[in-house]
């Protein structure tokens, strides 16, 4: 009950904290003094980031809302970007962004990118060893049979992501990763064309979905979840929003 009504209030907190920030982002795009530092001149433009996202974007407990510290900078732009455009649909996430320009975006995409913060150990597994297995062969095998590649193929062998612009899928919350491969699938969710993950969304099952979730969720972050800096092959696929990726011959 407590975790339901913090989820109802949140969207309150985030439009009162929205005036600070919005202010705080006029002034930001007069000239700085001099001696201003970086971090502290955009903490009040990130504040109203923070009641969903967490202290230093660095997630809640409660599942809702994915960690934002420490992702490749070309995926948050890209996201901060999707969500004003209208193709992510989250009401007050383009509330909060909807008059703010593509540089503002990428100027506070780039403060959470450079974060480097500790990721929490992961909670126990949320599925029966079964479906926990099956989400394993699926990210890091995928399924040939059905042309869908490995989870590891796009997102780099630790599953940290790659710089600039492939995110990171370990350290989220099982909800948020069940949610968002969800609304792929149903078209909630979209990407630039080729939209690649909307094309291997619509081929899970309901059950993969869960399993591949509970599998992720359950993981530890290595390395710190810094993204990697290339991948080792080349994608299997093209993908709108990561042209700067080598992609397979077919």
């Amino acid at each position: 009950m407590i975790d339901r009504l913090r989820h109802l209030l949140r969207p309150l907190a985030v439009v009162f904290f929205l005036s600070a920030g919005l202010a705080a982002g006029v002034a930001a795009q007069q000239p700085a003094p001099a001696t201003a530092a970086p971090a502290a001149a955009m903490a009040p433009r990130v504040l109203a980031c923070t009641v969903c996202h967490g202290k230093e974007g660095r997630a809640t407990p409660d599942g809702y809302f994915p960690r934002i510290a420490g992702k490749p900078a070309g995926y948050l732009a890209n996201q901060l970007l999707n969500f004003r455009d209208g193709r992510r649909s989250y009401p007050q996430m383009t509330y909060l962004i909807e008059h703010l320009t593509d540089g503002y975006l990428r100027e506070m995409a780039e403060h959470f990118a450079a974060l480097d913060l500790p990721y929490p150990p992961p909670p126990p597994p949320q599925a029966p060893p079964a479906a926990l297995e099956q989400g394993r062969k699926l990210v890091q095998q995928g399924d040939a049979a059905r042309n869908i590649p490995a989870c590891v193929a796009c997102h780099g062998a630790a599953m940290t992501g790659v710089a600039p612009s492939i995110p990171g899928l370990l350290g989220l919350p099982r909800d948020y990763l069940n949610s968002q491969l969800g609304a792929w699938k149903t078209g909630q969710r979209r990407a630039h064309a080729p939209d690649c993950m909307a094309d291997i969304a619509r081929q899970l099952t309901p059950d993969e979905v869960s399993a591949v979730s509970a599998w992720l969720a359950a993981q530890p972050v290595a390395a710190g979840g810094k993204p990697a800096r290339t991948l080792p092959a080349a994608m299997p696929a093209r993908c709108g929003g990561v042209a700067d990726v080598p992609v397979a011959a077919h």
